[in-house]
């Protein structure tokens, strides 16, 4: 999927009708799917245990294997919050500071491109190093990381000490001020490889990612423009995922305004949507202090079962 490999076991085999007929009936007819002998209601393919190599068609072996349980979420996976802190880092302990925030320019004639991510019809799918470049909708030379723009804010875990497996639903919770009446702010999970001789860079890799438009912040279908300067908390939810962060990796929150052509540009001028006759840029704030504390929750399983893939 993409530029990342996740090995032979990965895919269900073309010829598993059987599987598929089971999948639509269970889906648009409403009925129960017949389990076979053994046979769990559950699959969940969690991805991150290859060995990081390159293989011959200069893929990432990302790996995985196929987990089957009899409930969604699973039970054993712990809520793990880690907070944002005003250096850029994750942490397990939360923000202590009376008041820190970080401010960054998103402008709508430079969006963030989109480099891989979930199934849309707009877009390549699957994982992608995030690394601009010239098959990609937007990327402009020199073809630098996602992380080094300016609109783009990092905040990540240092390496880690032991494996992290991550299973289940994710939500992040940014509390936020703009200086625009209406603006965008995105979230993209990722895990990020240490440089390696295949891959002197490291490898970005993305996971799953978010979107939420400031102005539908209460819900559709009501749009209600922002007060600039006014801190909002926003609640994002983006797709679960499946992950195993490897000893000295990083888990990686991208906040941004933009993830295009993925989702539409946000014109940041508060015009009705899709009529907008201009756009002017937006100075966007992520706070992450002990009153308005920035975080994402991720589902952790037991560092014993994380420990023995």
């Amino acid at each position: 999927a993409g530029d990342v490999d996740f090995g032979a076991d990965a895919a269900i085999p073309d010829f598993d009708t059987g599987y598929q007929l089971r999948w639509f009936d269970r889906l648009l007819k409403g009925g129960q799917a017949a389990l076979g002998p053994g046979e769990k209601p559950v699959r969940v393919f969690v991805m991150g245990t290859g060995d990081g190599t390159k293989d011959a068609a200069g893929r990432l072996r990302h790996g995985g294997f196929w987990m089957d349980t009899d409930v969604w979420p699973l039970p054993d996976a712990k809520p793990t919050t880690y907070w944002l802190h005003a250096d850029g880092t994750l942490r397990t302990a939360p923000p202590t500071e009376a008041e820190s925030s970080t401010t960054y320019t998103f402008d709508p004639t430079h969006p963030v491109p989109t480099l891989g991510g979930n199934v849309s019809a707009r877009v390549k799918d699957g994982a992608y190093d995030q690394r601009e470049r010239p098959d990609f909708v937007g990327s402009r030379p020199p073809y630098l990381p996602l992380s080094a723009r300016s609109d783009v804010v990092v905040f990540q875990t240092p390496p880690l000490d032991e494996a992290v497996e991550v299973v289940g639903p994710i939500t992040v919770t940014l509390w936020v001020s703009s200086s625009a009446v209406d603006t965008d702010f995105t979230v993209k999970l990722l895990d990020v490889y240490p440089p390696s001789v295949d891959f002197p860079s490291g490898f970005d890799m993305n996971l799953t990612d978010a979107v939420m438009r400031a102005s539908y912040r209460n819900g559709r279908p009501t749009r209600d423009l922002v007060t600039p300067g006014q801190v909002y908390e926003l609640t994002l939810r983006p797709f679960p995922t499946a992950n195993v962060f490897k000893k000295g990796h990083r888990i990686r929150l991208d906040v941004s305004s933009s993830n295009f052509p993925r989702w539409d540009v946000n014109p940041n001028t508060g015009e009705p949507l899709g009529r907008n006759r201009r756009e002017m840029s937006a100075d966007n704030t992520v706070w992450h202090d002990a009153v308005r504390p920035s975080r994402v929750v991720l589902p952790v399983m037991p560092a014993a079962t994380a420990g023995g893939r």
